[in-house]
C-alpha cells in the first residue's frame, strides 16, 4: 500500500512503506508542567523503542460543545509551551489551528499544522496553512466522503505545498455517534498522500454528554490495531496519565501507562501485514 509521496519532518517520515508513526499527546494543554510531563514520557518511550514520534497538543480547543468547556491557555502561551517541548525533547510537534492568522503564527512554533475536521472546507484557512510550508494534516470531516478530500488537497497544492497528511477520524452515524470506515484509509491513500488513523476521536460521541462530548475509550485500542492491519502511515492517539481527570476529551483517551504495550502490538500487526 505505497503512497505516491512521502512527507518528512524533523526526522519522521510518513509513507513509502516506512513503519507507522505515532502522533500522540494530550487533547489540550492543561498546564505547562502537565504538558511537559506527558511529552517527556512519550519522548523517552519513542527514543528507547525507535518509534517515529510526533507530539501533539492543542493550545485552544475552539470547537467545544459548551461555552463553559475548558479551551486551553490560548495562542501566545500555548505556542510558547509547544515550541519549548519541540526544542527540549527534539521531536516534531503538531497543533491545530482555526484561522489563517493562527496558521501563520503556529508554523513558526510547530512542525505540523492540523486542520480540524469541522474546518476542512474553509478555503482561506486551508490555503493559509499550505502557504506556511509546514506539514499540513487535514482531518476528514465527519460529514465528508474520502474522495471529497481531493478538493482539499487541490487547495493546499495550489500554494506549492505537497507536505500533506490526511486523517480518518470517523463519520457521523446518527445522533452523537461516529463509525470508522477503514476503506477510507485505502481510498484517501489513492489520492496520493500518506494517511493517518485517529483512534481516539473515532470513538468520540460528539455532544454526547449534553454539555460536552462523550466517548468510549475502551474501543480505541481495538480500532488502532484494526487500522494497523488495514495499513496506515500513522496512528493518532490522545493520551493522558488519568483520562478521567482530563479537562477535554477524557472519555476517548488511552491511559498513558497503556500506550507502550499497545504500540508494540500495533508494530507487530504492521509487520505481519507487510509479511516481515
Amino acid at each position: 500500500m505505497n503512497t505516491t509521496k512521502t512527507v518528512e519532518t524533523r526526522g519522521v517520515t510518513f509513507g513509502a512503506d516506512h513503519p507507522p508513526a505515532l502522533i500522540a499527546g494530550p487533547c489540550v494543554i492543561e498546564s505547562e508542567a502537565a504538558c511537559f510531563a506527558i511529552a517527556e514520557r512519550l519522548a523517552a518511550f519513542a527514543k528507547a523503542c525507535a518509534v517515529p514520534f510526533v507530539f501533539k497538543a492543542s493550545y485552544d480547543k475552539a470547537n467545544r460543545t459548551s461555552i463553559d468547556s475548558y479551551r486551553g491557555p490560548g495562542l501566545e502561551k500555548g505556542l510558547e509551551i509547544l515550541s519549548a517541548i519541540r526544542e527540549r525533547f527534539n521531536v516534531p510537534v503538531l497543533t491545530d489551528v482555526h484561522s489563517p492568522e493562527e496558521a501563520r503564527r503556529a508554523a513558526k512554533a510547530v512542525d505540523v499544522i492540523q486542520i480540524p475536521a469541522f474546518l476542512a472546507r474553509q478555503t482561506d484557512l486551508v490555503v493559509a496553512a499550505g502557504e506556511t510550508g509546514a506539514v499540513v494534516n487535514v482531518k476528514k470531516p465527519q460529514f465528508a466522503a474520502p474522495w471529497d478530500m481531493k478538493q482539499v488537497i487541490r487547495k493546499i497544492e495550489s500554494t506549492g505545498n505537497e507536505r500533506i497528511l490526511l486523517t480518518e477520524r470517523g463519520a457521523s452515524f446518527g445522533y452523537n455517534a461516529l463509525v470508522a470506515d477503514f476503506r477510507s484509509l485505502i481510498l484517501m491513500r489513492e489520492l496520493g498522500y500518506p494517511v493517518v488513523f485517529d483512534a481516539t476521536h473515532a470513538v468520540q460521541s460528539p455532544g454526547g454528554k449534553g454539555d460536552s462530548s462523550g466517548g468510549d475509550g475502551r474501543f480505541a485500542p481495538h480500532l488502532a490495531r484494526a487500522a494497523a492491519a488495514v495499513g496506515t502511515d500513522a496512528i493518532f492517539i490522545e493520551t493522558h496519565p488519568a483520562p478521567d481527570e482530563a479537562l477535554s476529551d477524557g472519555p476517548n483517551m488511552i491511559p498513558l501507562d497503556d500506550l507502550p504495550a499497545l504500540w508494540q502490538r500495533i508494530v507487530a500487526i504492521d509487520r505481519a501485514r507487510r509479511g516481515e
